[in-house]
């Protein structure tokens, strides 16, 4: 059986898509991921305003990420599909000089930087080698872009 990778895709609801899609392009384009086309309409009718990125590990693995507007009756209501919200994600850089590059790319575009690159190495339960940076999207999810050595459990 191939390997899927560990996730399929992932949707986050905003409150605010005219700010989170800038932050994610910027993001997602620093990461090399492929910005894809959505169309504005499905059999339901019109679609909010929408976008959504994806990265292809070889022909049958992919991770998608999908960042749609918060709506509905239950839109402010905690763990709701249309709420906006989650803890954190965190993505994989090849190297610390990438997380430094992914960096550079998100202080261009505005971004809210949280924690800037620094090498966290025995704090907090870290693992040696964990290079990180933190950042903010526009509607305070926690953004993680970490080089974490193969050598690492």
């Amino acid at each position: 059986m191939p390997i899927r990778g560990p996730l399929a895709h992932i949707d986050l609801s905003t409150s605010d898509p005219d700010r989170a899609i800038p932050f994610y392009d910027a993001l997602f384009g620093a990461l090399g991921y492929q910005r894809l086309a959505i169309a504005a309409t499905d059999f339901r009718g019109p679609k909010p305003r929408r976008a959504a990125w994806r990265v292809r590990f070889d022909s049958t693995a992919s991770f998608g990420v999908e960042v749609r507007p918060s709506s509905g009756p239950n839109r402010d209501r905690p763990n709701d599909r249309y709420a906006p919200g989650m803890h954190h994600m965190a993505f994989h850089a090849e190297s610390a000089q990438d997380v430094d590059r992914v960096h550079r790319a998100m202080v261009a575009a505005g971004a809210t930087v949280l924690d800037a690159p620094a090498d966290y190495t025995g704090q907090h339960g870290y693992s040696p080698g964990y290079y990180a940076a933190f950042y903010a999207d526009p509607d305070g999810i926690k953004i993680e872009v970490a080089h974490i050595p193969e050598s690492n459990p």
